[in-house]
């Protein structure tokens, strides 16, 4: 399994907003991420949905 398959399994969360949210930015801006950045995005699909949610209620 590629990368990007392999993430694109794990952006499949418990919830549809989640799951948009995740595919999207996966599929539009990774590709063109710095390393940085996809690091970041890899450590944050480490967290749970709760946490996940919880972050976005506070930007928000």
């Amino acid at each position: 399994m590629n990368e990007l398959a392999k993430l694109k399994w794990q952006c499949r969360r418990g919830s549809l907003e989640l799951d948009l949210l995740l595919n999207r930015y996966l599929e539009t801006r990774y590709p063109v991420a710095s390393e940085e950045e996809k690091a970041r995005f890899v450590e944050m699909l480490k967290l749970d949905d709760s946490e996940l949610l919880g972050q976005c209620d506070a930007n928000w």
